[in-house]
């Protein structure tokens, strides 16, 4: 197994283009504003960084205070102040009301931002980010920044104005107890033919802010029903959108007299989804998480013989990031967090299952060359379980994410076309 998800890991670095030499040959420019790395981890010494990030799941906020918050105190002398948001759009309007009020650099609130998508668009657009700063710290040498699904964040560039975190991809749970792999969807098409076969046994996250894996849902289809995701990378399309969109409609529409109470009503959320899985009352639930069921059936939240699985393409896969508003008081410490972020062990921490985070990788594993460091990354892999789906499956359906525009999009249109048809 640890071996397949060395492979899985590999592809996932290498989404689209091969491996182009590396620039970290060189000697590592410094942050802007210090003259070392040196400089920067004395200049953190004895700071609080004020880490803005969602904090609706608590084994996740438990995880950050432990493999974060721990060794910045030991090691460093930094004080790791996490505040939970409810969303993330409540820290970018903080940034843009600081901008409106004059607030001038180091005199903000903020240091640095769990982010992504449309919120680091909307901030990058502005101006409001500190850098570039993601490839002048010393683990930025672990992440492939050739690699397009790194180095564009929903279609737009990351310029080093944000730094990478994690990784996830978008795939399907069911329980082995109630159904065999070989009865298992593999496509749209598949999907189609099975909810029309098993009426009432199908559901899926309703499209919306703040449910996201429901718009990556839907998505997908998107890029089956048009003949391929590639079509779909780079600017936002306003007319390929409008040429497949009322074919989706179309296709969602259809499902309706058969799906969970008849289409009547959708999963606010991928808890409450999730929450149908467990009761029984639909045969399968959402995950973005590389080890598959495994945090559920962690947490008792669903039944032990549940794991994942994937269509054969078009499964969504993108990173997340970390950014440091242009007013943060203390960018020193917030360089510091981000460089350990990136660091092997904290990264082979995050991927398994019982320390309660349990995203991808954000770095590339292949560049990773020291002992301490490989010997964290195969520990990671030989705990990851049987709930997990085939990592050669997952690695094949890989596709990354694109523009932002896209997102509010099919949101605002699934509600309109589908939900109050």
């Amino acid at each position: 197994m640890a071996r397949k998800w060395f492979l899985l890991i590999s592809l996932l670095a290498l989404l689209v283009v091969p491996m182009m030499a590396s620039a970290q040959d060189d000697a590592m420019e410094p942050p802007p504003g210090f003259e070392s790395w040196d400089a920067v981890v004395e200049a953190a010494r004895g700071q609080t960084v004020n880490w803005y990030m969602w904090g609706g799941s608590d084994s996740i906020n438990g995880f950050v205070d432990t493999f974060y918050g721990e060794v910045l105190a030991e090691e460093y002398g930094i004080t790791l102040n996490r505040v939970p948001l409810t969303d993330t759009v409540d820290a970018v309007n903080q940034v843009l009301s600081e901008s409106e009020a004059g607030v001038a650099e180091d005199g903000g609130t903020i240091d640095m931002i769990w982010i992504n998508g449309e919120n680091f668009f909307t901030l990058r657009q502005a101006d409001l980010l500190y850098g570039p700063w993601a490839q002048n710290i010393p683990n930025s040498a672990l992440v492939a920044w050739d690699n397009p699904a790194v180095n564009l964040d929903f279609g737009r560039p990351v310029d080093n104005y944000e730094s990478p975190w994690s990784s996830a991809q978008f795939h399907f749970i069911y329980d082995t107890a109630r159904m065999g792999e070989d009865d298992l969807p593999r496509s749209y098409a598949e999907l189609t033919a099975w909810i029309e076969a098993n009426p009432g046994r199908f559901s899926y996250v309703a499209p919306g802010p703040g449910a996201f894996i429901g718009t990556r849902f839907v998505k997908q289809i998107f890029f089956e029903v048009s003949g391929g995701q590639e079509q779909w990378v780079g600017e936002f399309n306003q007319d390929l959108y409008d040429e497949w969109a009322p074919v989706v409609w179309d296709l969602l529409n259809s499902w309706e007299p058969n799906l969970w109470r008849a289409g009547e009503t959708y999963p606010a959320g991928e808890a409450e989804h999730l929450e149908l899985f467990a009761n029984g009352e639909v045969d399968f639930a959402f995950t973005q998480s590389p080890s598959g069921a495994a945090p559920w059936i962690g947490s008792g939240q669903i039944p032990p013989t549940s794991k994942g699985f994937a269509f054969t393409e078009n499964m969504i896969g993108d990173f997340n990031y970390v950014a440091i508003p242009y007013n943060a008081p203390n960018k020193a410490a917030a360089l510091v967090l981000a460089n350990l972020i990136l660091r092997p062990d904290r990264q082979a921490a995050q991927v398994q299952p019982d320390n309660g985070f349990c995203c991808g990788w954000g770095i590339d594993v292949s560049r990773v060359t020291d002992e301490a460091g490989l010997a964290a990354i195969e520990e990671a892999f030989e705990n990851l379980g049987a709930a997990a789906e085939d990592p050669n499956i997952l690695a094949a359906a890989l596709v990354s994410d694109i523009a932002a525009e896209y997102q509010a999009l099919i949101e605002a249109d699934w509600e309109a076309n589908v939900l109050r048809r």
